[in-house]
Parts: C-alpha cells; structure tokens; sequence
C-alpha cells in the first residue's frame, strides 16, 4: 500500500488539514465506483477503523486506506491548477481512463 502525492496536492490537502473540522482527523482514500479495468476514487475526512491502515506519502501526509481493498494499493493524489482547478487520483497499477 503506497500513496503518492504531487507538490500541488500536498499544500492543498495540509490546508485542509489546518481547519478546525479536521482536527483529529485523516483523508480517507476511497473508491466511489468501478468502470470495468479501472476505479474511480475520492478523498473524504475520516477517523481509522480496524479494518484501515495509515500511510504515510511521499509528502509527510497520512492517509487512511481500507486494507482489504486491492484497487487502493498504489495510489497517486495530483491538483491541478491548470487549465483549471482539478483533482486526479488514480491508481497507475490499474488502467488509466480520463474523463474529457
């Protein structure tokens, strides 16, 4: 299990880590749905359960990943802020699908 994090994502992501909501708490890295070879993911505020491990990206961020979970072993967070403001997580061990 690994997550890697661009320099774009990182400072967004430690802001977000630096509201008062999210004190006490850590992204979760989560599957929102599966389109045949490849997953679409999302970020969301959660606390660890039993079933998560926490990993530590390239970037000092701890994120929290189901362990049971085989499409979330090799994860990649980018921001864009060009052409415009854009999340992308994917997972490059997976087959890779852009949305247009």
């Amino acid at each position: 299990m690994k997550v890697k994090v661009n320099r774009n994502a990182a400072k967004a992501l430690k802001k977000m880590l630096e509201q008062e909501e999210a004190q006490g708490k850590l992204f979760r890295v989560h599957v929102t749905s599966i389109h045949g070879d490849h997953a679409h993911y999302d970020l969301k505020l959660d606390t660890p359960t039993e079933n998560d491990v926490v990993v530590t990206s390239d970037k000092e961020i701890d994120f929290i990943i189901d362990k049971n979970d085989s499409n979330l072993n090799s994860i990649w967070i980018q921001y864009f802020q060009f052409p415009k403001d854009e999340w992308l997580i994917t997972n490059p061990t997976m087959g890779v699908h852009h949305h247009h």
